[in-house]
């Protein structure tokens, strides 16, 4: 008998909204959210890739996606439906952040 929820995959996509894209902070929170499901997680600026692992602060840093880029998520084995959507909404949430200005700015 054949585990169908181990074959369980999914992509999604969204448009980068906050207002310096995938910088420090939303790519912790990023891989934060990745590593609470089980299933394989990546992401790519294009369809075609070149894909990484989205539960790795430092790979998904690599990636330095503007505002405006659309970011790609593929998640594969158990959850991954739930996976992609979860990093899809956060992405199109703009990860909390503001969406007029540049979360970076110091006050002082």
């Amino acid at each position: 008998m054949k585990d169908e929820t181990a074959a369980e995959q999914a992509t999604d996509r969204a448009e980068l909204i906050n207002a310096v894209g995938l910088h420090a902070r939303p790519s912790v929170k990023l891989t934060q959210l990745a590593k609470a499901f089980d299933c394989r997680i990546e992401i790519a600026l294009s369809a075609d890739g070149p894909w990484v692992d989205a539960k790795s602060p430092v790979k998904v840093m690599r990636v330095k996606a503007p505002r405006g880029a659309v970011l790609h998520v593929r998640a594969s084995g158990t959850g991954a439906r739930a996976a992609a959507a979860a990093l899809v909404g956060l992405v199109r949430e703009g990860f909390g952040e503001a969406m007029d200005q540049p979360a970076d700015q110091s006050h002082g």
